[in-house]
């Protein structure tokens, strides 16, 4: 059985998909931009204030479905440019105390609206 998670507090989805699943125990977050929520503009000053507003983002879906940056088992991290990688590192790492999920990153041609970062989750409660 699965489980729609929508929230206002993170930007609406701009496609056929949905902010996130929960199947079971399992949440399934989909791909986060730094849209700011409620608006079609992006926070995209530098690469801190954009990975910060997709961390944002990311943090609502969780609240919406009872959960935490905690609860989260395995990150993707896409990346329009590799050498993005330790200021994204050093901003993503800030939201977590310890036991670091499970990540790959990697650099990818293209991202919707032309982005820098996007991060897509999954967690358990």
């Amino acid at each position: 059985m699965k489980k729609i998670i929508i929230t206002p507090n993170a930007p609406a989805p701009i496609g056929p998909y949905n902010q996130a699943v929960l199947s079971g125990n399992m949440l399934f977050i989909s791909g986060q931009i730094a849209l700011i929520p409620g608006t079609s503009d992006l926070n995209d000053a530098d690469i801190a204030a954009e990975t910060n507003q997709v961390m944002k983002n990311l943090e609502a879906i969780l609240t919406e479905a009872g959960m935490n940056f905690g609860n989260i088992i395995k990150t993707t991290i896409f990346l329009s440019d590799m050498a993005l990688f330790a200021r994204v590192n050093e901003v993503y790492g800030s939201y977590f105390s310890s036991d670091y999920p499970a990540r790959e990153t990697v650099a990818v041609k293209g991202l919707p609206k032309n982005v820098n970062v996007e991060i897509s989750m999954i967690a358990s409660k």
